[in-house]
């Protein structure tokens, strides 16, 4: 039996726990917040997106950044397996369009109250309010741990769970990051993930908390050949009062690499229709009101609160009437239907992303154990690594599956 810190209470602190628990070794959780599972409480807005049930081989699809490393952590701890171990612990689930997975009460404290109950059944001692301020490392080989008021406890091995630095109200500060530097290990550039983007243009203001479904949003980058496209999606967007947010736009944000101004967004309002079909929708609205002033003919085409935006952004004169209307001029407005820019002038920030993107270099770590290679008996996971998914449950999963492969490989 050996003496484990896992510092970090959330999922994959929590996991790590339970599993070197269950494995016979003696289990410290320390966490600085003075309740377990802080950031899981405001997750999915307190309703708790803790999974997705899709196969896990199609998980690897909706990993942004360093997949390969995920394979051995999510087979060896799948979803299935995940919401097994909740079920079993008082926590009954339900799963929701997209094959998102909640708990049936939608509160997040259950989830929390499931991970409680694996970690009083095997004897896991819990130490809140408590934080840690560096490792005592001899020899490449970490032996311990240091408390803010100095004192140090000798342990034969520490996991490392203390999340990135997205809420940092919730504790994750990222301190643990320059305590790996100093340690040796290189850290990519940390940034904002799955966070609201700020508009260069005021018309997404305008539009403040208008939402839209079933739309495309384009995520293109400026190159010395032109715009080269990133990635595109189909979904919902808000239009807020800084630019633009929403599941769309969240998931866009990971794909942002290095000086967000080389990026641009263009919206597709109607994606389900070819130009040629915009245009023949236009006119069959354009016939049906032809007596009418331009800016009374689109209530078929668009929220009411989006009509002056569109018909500003035309350039077409809202007074004139729609039979003078000419074809330059209505090519000219299905080009705002089906590719209406959004300048990006940054991303928000820390205090609002979902995650982080960027971490612990993932070269570095043994994807089998999630041991570092750089210290002996030193084991990392969760959001601490630079692994991070789209909006959907996955980004808990990783957690969790590389909190389980950890407390399974301590030794």
């Amino acid at each position: 039996m050996s003496r484990i810190a896992v510092i970090g209470g959330g999922p994959g602190g929590m996991m790590a726990a339970v599993t070197a628990a269950e494995k016979g070794h003696q289990v410290d959780l320390y966490d600085s917040n003075e309740k377990l599972g802080k950031k899981l409480y405001i997750t999915g807005k307190g309703r708790c997106n803790l999974t997705n049930a899709v196969d896990i081989g199609d998980y690897f699809d909706s990993i942004v950044h360093n997949h390969n490393f995920m394979y051995s952590a999510l087979y060896s701890y799948t979803n299935v397996d995940f919401m097994t171990f909740l079920e079993k612990n008082g926590v009954p689930l339900k799963i929701e369009r997209g094959d998102r997975v909640f708990p049936v009460s939608d509160k997040s404290s259950d989830v929390i109250s499931g991970f409680k109950t694996a970690l009083k059944h095997n004897r896991c001692r819990v130490y809140l309010n408590t934080r840690i301020i560096d490792l005592l490392i001899t020899n490449n080989t970490v032996n311990g741990i240091v408390l803010e008021n100095g004192e140090t406890r000798s342990y034969d091995a520490v996991i490392l769970a203390t999340g990135g630095k997205s809420y940092p109200s919730t504790g994750s500060d990222g301190n643990f990051f320059q305590i790996l530097e100093k340690s040796g290990h290189q850290i990519t550039p940390l940034s904002p993930g799955l966070v609201p983007i700020n508009s260069k243009e005021d018309w997404p203001r305008d539009l403040q908390g208008l939402a839209l479904k079933n739309v495309a949003l384009t995520l293109y980058k400026k190159t010395p050949k032109g715009q080269k496209k990133v990635k595109s999606m189909l979904g919902e967007m808000l239009f807020t009062h800084f630019g633009i947010s929403g599941p769309l736009v969240l998931s866009l944000s990971s794909y942002l690499m290095g000086n967000t101004k080389d990026y641009s967004l263009e919206l597709d309002l109607k994606p389900a229709l070819s130009i040629d079909q915009m245009d023949a929708r236009i006119q069959r609205d354009f016939l049906k009101y032809q007596n009418k002033d331009f800016g009374n003919a689109l209530g078929d085409l668009l929220p009411s609160k989006m009509i002056p935006v569109m018909v500003a952004l035309s350039g077409i004169d809202p007074a004139v009437k729609v039979n003078q209307i000419t074809r330059e001029q209505r090519q000219k407005l299905v080009a705002c239907f089906k590719h209406l820019r959004i300048g990006i002038a940054g991303l928000r920030d820390f205090n609002e992303a979902i995650i982080t993107v960027g971490g612990v270099n993932v070269k570095e770590v043994d994807p089998g154990t999630m041991e570092s290679k750089k210290i002996k008996n030193l084991y990392i996971a969760g959001e601490m690594l630079d692994v991070d998914a789209l909006t959907g449950g996955y980004n808990i999963q990783i957690a969790v599956s590389t909190g389980w492969l950890a407390g399974n490989a301590v030794k």
